[in-house]
């Protein structure tokens, strides 16, 4: 047991919060409610982020199913955000059918039933603390590495993990046919790159750009620069941290942001011909998203548009090679 260790201590860190979250969740009448309320997603996050990184740079065991532990209720707490998100937003929209609006509620309120049905079989609700006790157990059980081999282990990662995603980018498996397919899956990946940073608590911090090529400045939005998410947790007493180039993370931030804005976009056409599909079984996909199309608005763009658009600007991002030039080591 090295409870001293950087990694066991990043791991520490987060589940303490999950800890302090559950606690308060389990004094109410709707645990899952609770726990979706107080923001257990952040950190789940950044334990899935820990678990992937660990997990090729040590073994599968126990990472591959600590991941699955944290994915599976992060997964869940995102289907109870996806129509809790659109339950909001069309809360004081009238142009949204009351029936649309009701059809909205009721699957959020079914996702939550999902949700307390998952945290009370994986163990996460009950009074023994079962899940978080296992995980320190397991965690308690690694070999983990020295300073400097987790720091190289970190860097041979987040290298692989952006050759992976420009090269699915390069062989086309991302065909930008599908919003939820492609779209949302492309941010995905890009996404992790943001949140591993956060994630390791302050060993890799970002190193100011020496210069700022014209095709950079383009991603430099005031909202970018001033993003907290472009914030790098404090270095404390951390020695030699591992450094990204500046400008290279704000541009991939923008890609981010700006994929998630056609995104949500997108999933507000499928959502709405979800419910029309719902109350209409003898339509076709195509037909109810061409209806819901025509409930958003003037101010709605086509899907066509949206998988036009994210095709377009993805494609100019991955051939300036923006996340191949990030690392700054």
């Amino acid at each position: 047991m090295n409870t001293a260790a950087r990694g066991y201590q990043r791991f520490d860190y987060f589940l303490n919060q999950l800890q302090e979250i559950f606690s308060k969740a389990k004094q109410t009448d709707n645990i899952g409610l609770s726990v979706y309320q107080q923001g257990a997603r952040t950190p789940l996050f950044m334990l899935e982020a820990l678990s992937r990184i660990y997990l090729k740079s040590l073994s599968d065991d126990p990472f591959k199913k600590l991941r699955q532990h944290f994915k599976s209720i992060e997964d869940q707490l995102g289907a109870v955000d996806y129509y809790d998100g659109f339950r909001k937003e069309f809360s004081e929209n009238q142009s949204i059918p009351q029936e649309i609006r009701d059809f909205i509620s009721k699957r959020m309120d079914e996702e939550l039933v999902k949700l307390n049905s998952l945290l009370t079989e994986e163990g996460w609700t009950d009074t023994e603390n079962n899940r978080i006790v296992k995980t320190y157990n397991k965690l308690n059980e690694v070999a983990w590495p020295t300073d400097e081999n987790d720091s190289e282990g970190i860097k041979n990662y987040y290298t692989s993990s952006i050759n992976k995603i420009a090269g699915k980018v390069a062989d086309g498996e991302i065909a930008f046919k599908d919003v939820e397919n492609d779209v949302h899956e492309l941010r995905r990946e890009i996404r992790w790159l943001s949140i591993y940073p956060h994630s390791l608590r302050g060993i890799i911090q970002l190193k100011p750009s020496s210069e700022t090529p014209d095709y950079i400045q383009k991603y430099l939005t005031q909202s970018v620069l001033n993003s907290p998410y472009n914030k790098m947790p404090d270095i404390g007493n951390l020695e030699n941290p591992i450094y990204l180039d500046a400008n290279h993370f704000y541009a991939m931030s923008w890609l981010i942001a700006t994929l998630g804005d056609l995104k949500d976009n997108g999933l507000r056409i499928e959502v709405i011909a979800e419910a029309i599909s719902a109350s209409d079984t003898e339509l076709d996909k195509t037909h109810a998203e061409a209806k819901a199309f025509s409930i958003c608005g003037d101010n709605q763009m086509s899907l066509e548009f949206i998988l036009n658009k994210s095709k377009e600007i993805s494609t100019t991002f991955f051939n300036e090679q923006v996340l191949q030039k990030l690392p700054a080591w």
